[in-house]
């Protein structure tokens, strides 16, 4: 009798791996299926035929000044990407997902531990992408991702490692200035602002911190994530203590845009958290750019973004999503901070890295 049970059960998994296969892997009706119904799925092999021999080159830029979902459009999206998902995998949330009430069991416990004080707020899909997230038109997002779970239930404390450093800090576009910038030196543009953050971080809250210098915007600001991720993967390879990266950078927005606020009395500049999403509306994820660490990234960006906004009202702007990867697959907790604009001053700059070195602590600690 138990040997009919083993045998059924082996006919029954050899039966789905071989659909399986051709639904996904073959070149025949299971295949055509797949692209037809789930175009975002999948990938023309006429556009990117192995036999030749044809790069795909993204161009990768974060500046703001694109197009931003709407919330209605944001909406319908996430309702066509649920419909989707309910027909391709229907027991994907009991799947993924514990009890409800068991959820909140364990993040209150998780809370408890680590002593932090995380600001309540409506963690609904439709608050998150209403007050907290501006999501641009070449990418998109649903509430599996934006949801209490995946944002509050990851633990993004680190311990300090004493002798190597914890905390990396580039900038893919160094030569990124302000409006009173005189140059394109180091003291001018965002390096310098890089330079306060970094001292803030070691002398004030006693991080170890690598302040990395490389230039890979001059002349080619296009292929600057390119040019800057083998060195930065070999400094993070030659240094394993590094627990948290930061690329900082400067927005591009109209001319007519201020990004500014006074906090404690001092004008500064507004930050703004950035993630990407590894995916484009027009054709789904982009597999030549993985991340395995998008969830943590999202979840570091946002505790981040609920700390500014209970200890330092009118500093941070909305978290900005954007389709592609710019480097954040790197580190868990991989962080790409805008600090004003070109429109700001340098002293509007540098006083922001104030509460920015603050609210790193409060999460990381």
């Amino acid at each position: 009798m138990g040997d009919d049970i083993v045998k059924k059960k082996m006919i029954v998994l050899i039966a789905f791996i071989y659909i399986a296969s051709m639904l996904f892997c073959g070149d025949g009706v299971g295949k055509k299926f797949v692209e037809e119904k789930f175009p975002h799925l999948t990938y023309s092999d006429k556009e990117c035929d192995d036999s030749k021999k044809k790069e795909l080159r993204i161009v990768e830029d974060e500046d703001t000044a694109g197009g931003i979902l709407s919330y209605e459009e944001l909406a319908a999206m996430e309702n066509e990407n649920a419909s989707v998902r309910n027909n391709m995998l229907p027991d994907t949330d009991q799947l993924a997902f514990v009890d409800e009430a068991e959820k909140k069991g364990e993040l209150a416990e998780f809370e408890e531990q680590q002593n932090v004080k995380m600001p309540q707020v409506d963690m609904s899909f439709d608050n998150l992408v209403k007050n907290y997230y501006q999501v641009d038109k070449t990418t998109y997002i649903g509430a599996d991702e934006l949801c209490e779970e995946a944002l509050l239930g990851r633990d993004m404390s680190i311990e300090k490692s004493g002798n190597g450093p914890d905390i990396l800090i580039y900038h893919t576009h160094s030569q990124e200035g302000y409006s009173d910038s005189l140059d394109t030196s180091e003291t001018e543009t965002v390096v310098g602002v890089g330079d306060r953050l970094e001292s803030l971080l070691r002398e004030k809250y006693g991080y170890n911190v690598l302040h990395h210098k490389g230039q890979y915007d001059v002349n080619d600001r296009d292929h600057a994530y390119s040019n800057s991720l083998p060195e930065i993967t070999e400094i993070i390879e030659k240094n394993p203590s590094i627990k948290v990266v930061i690329d900082l950078h400067r927005d591009g927005v109209a001319e007519t845009t201020r990004l500014a606020a006074t906090i404690d009395g001092k004008p500064m500049a507004q930050i703004m958290f950035f993630n990407g999403l590894c995916r484009t509306a027009a054709r789904g994820p982009i597999n030549s750019l993985p991340n395995e660490y998008l969830g943590d990234n999202l979840a570091f960006s946002f505790q981040l973004q609920l700390m500014a906004n209970e200890y330092y009202p009118g500093l941070a702007r909305r978290i900005y999503l954007k389709g592609y990867r710019y480097n954040m697959h790197l580190c868990p907790k991989s962080l790409l901070v805008e600090v004003g604009a070109q429109t700001n001053t340098k002293e509007e700059a540098y006083n922001a890295m104030e509460p920015l070195a603050d609210i790193l602590d409060k999460v990381l600690k």
